[in-house]
This record gives structure tokens, sequence and C-alpha cells, in this order.
């Protein structure tokens, strides 16, 4: 793809890879550039599992949705969201029911313009630019309040987000819960290095402009704070609640690499 395209905002960084262009060309987008792809190719040769990271975690992210919306949930706060392809937030919860309302966040350039772009005709959906690090902007921007009733059970999710959260994540998280009302519904997946050894992954995203941490289950865990695990608890992704199961849990937890969990508010 060529980098002089009207999506491209100037201020795009096309020196380094971005998580949210990779992620977008893992799934099959085309709003990445020739450093992303490099990054996935390179990924691919050293670690050929790693790409089903992102397509475990998308159909997570997609089962998530519809078991809120089977709960009720009407209205979602989706933390970094990334580059809008096939089966976003908004696509998969209107499709269900038209009036539902989606507040994406995220802080990456090309995925806010095209965010934007294709969201510009939607009532019920909006782009937030901001840092999800900093709950004060992103809960109180006038588009998040203007689309969001904080007086009503909400669907806050972060797929794939927390471990780009390298300082005390569990404060962030607090504040997310916290704004929140009972009957709300935390979705998270995070890579971890339970099941597999990271160093190398956390390493080459170095490279790029967002490193990553791994963590452990205890350590994801505390990112629920005192909500309630929904069943099956923390697992990993393709073992929250699968369509249908066809390989042993062992050889899942093996490939996935991220934890996932959903968690209630009481």
């Amino acid at each position: 793809m060529s980098q002089q395209t009207n999506w491209v905002p100037t201020s795009v960084d096309l020196e380094k890879p971005s998580a949210a262009r990779i992620y977008d060309y893992v799934l099959g987008g085309n709003h990445n550039f020739a450093v992303d792809r490099e990054f996935v190719k390179h990924r691919d040769k050293v670690d050929p599992k790693s790409r089903q990271f992102a397509i475990q975690n998308r159909a997570f992210l997609r089962r998530v949705v519809l078991y809120l919306m089977e709960q009720g949930v009407r209205q979602f706060l989706d933390l970094g969201s990334g580059i809008p392809t096939v089966g976003n937030v908004h696509e998969i919860a209107q499709e269900v029911d038209p009036s539902a309302r989606v507040v994406y966040v995220e802080i990456e350039h090309v995925a806010v313009a095209h965010s934007q772009l294709i969201l510009e005709d939607n009532p019920n959906a909006v782009m937030v630019h901001a840092d999800i690090t900093m709950p004060g902007l992103v809960l109180n921007a006038p588009d998040t309040r203007a689309m969001l009733d904080f007086d009503q059970p909400i669907g806050v999710l972060a797929i794939a987000i927390g471990h780009y959260v390298l300082d005390d994540p569990e404060s962030v998280f607090a504040a997310y819960r916290d704004a929140v009302a009972p009957g709300s519904y935390l979705g998270l997946s995070h890579l971890t290095d339970d099941f597999r050894d990271m160093a190398e992954l956390t390493e080459n995203m170095q490279r790029t402009q967002n490193a990553v941490r791994a963590r452990t289950r205890d350590e994801v865990t505390r990112l629920f704070g005192d909500w309630d695990l929904v069943e099956p608890g923390l697992v990993t992704t393709s073992v929250w609640r699968p369509d249908r199961q066809t390989e042993p849990r062992e050889v899942a937890e093996q490939r996935d690499g991220l934890y996932a969990g959903v968690a209630r508010k009481k």
C-alpha cells in the first residue's frame, strides 16, 4: 500500500511499527504500512503461532459483546479499540440492537482517523482520541458523556490493551471500574507468559511504538478488582465460552497466549 493515501494523518510515525496497525494487518485489514507488515513477517518466521494471538483474541471479542448483549447491556466503552476491521464492537452490537451505543477510545492516529471516517454516519458510535491510561480525560470527554449513560450498566472492554499499560495498571483499571454503575461488566484479555516464554515477543515489541509487559494470572486477576468473574472465570481466549471446543485445553493455552475473562460489578 502506498503511504501517500488520504487516510494517513501527517502526524503518523512511519518509521516504527504500531501495535494497532500490526493487529490490523494480521486480521486482514489494509490500514497498515510496510514497516508493520515486515514486523509481522519476521514474527511469523520466529514464532508462527504468534499470529494466532490476534485471531483468537478477535473471536473472543465477538463472543464477549454477544454475551453482554444477552445480559441486557446496550452501551460499551471500548478501550484501545485499534483500527476498525470487520467485526467491530458497534457492528456486532448494533446487528442485535441498532440502538446500542459504543464509545471507542484510541491514541494511534491512523486508528482514530479511520474510525472517525467510518463512524461519521453512525449516530450511536463515536471515537474519542485519548490515552486510556488517563481515565479522567477519557471518562469526561464530551463525546463519552454524550454517548454513554453512566447511571446504567456499561460494558467496559479492555481487549488486549492492559499489557501496553506498563506502570500501575491496577489504578488505571480501578478508575474505569469505579466510574460505571452496578451491573456493568469488564471484559479483558491480556498477554501472559504463564504458558510459554514471551521474552522474545516482548523484546521485539521494544522495536515498535508500543512496548508490552506479559503478566501472571494473579496480576491479571487483580485488574478485575472485587468484581465477580462470570463462568468459566479467567481462562485463555479460545477457552472462554467457545462456540465449539475442538482441542484439549492445554493445547489452546499454549497457542492463545492471552488470558481472557469477563466480570460483573455487584
